[in-house]
């Protein structure tokens, strides 16, 4: 790509993220409550978002072949526990990230 690809790349991205930042404070005043739909997307969809984070995470585990899913449970259990103990996700999810990358770049080498 040229400097001028990247630039139009780089604006376009960040004219996408500033829309979709500031298009709901548009949408909705601040002396208006949102719609019921709204408040119960914002109730459901992050442990929705979170059930299809786990489901795409562990879609090509294959228990037949080493390591038989091991570096993905041992990650799981390790996220469970800290999520259990300290109830922080950021902790949970970047210790269950840590473990796993640990685990298949150190333990289970191929």
């Amino acid at each position: 790509m040229s400097s001028w690809d990247i630039a139009i790349t780089i604006g376009a991205v960040v004219l996408g993220t500033m829309a979709t930042r500031f298009t709901p404070f548009l949408i909705f005043s601040k002396t208006s409550k949102p719609p019921a739909i709204i408040k119960y997307l914002g109730a459901v969809l992050p442990a929705a978002v979170m059930g299809l984070l786990v489901v795409y995470s562990l879609k090509d585990v294959t228990l037949w072949t080493y390591p038989h899913g091991l570096p993905e449970l041992l990650a799981i259990l390790a996220l469970v526990v800290i999520h259990l103990v300290k109830r922080n996700m950021l902790l949970s999810i970047a210790t269950g990230t840590i473990v796993y990358m640990l685990l298949i770049q150190q333990v289970f080498v191929k």
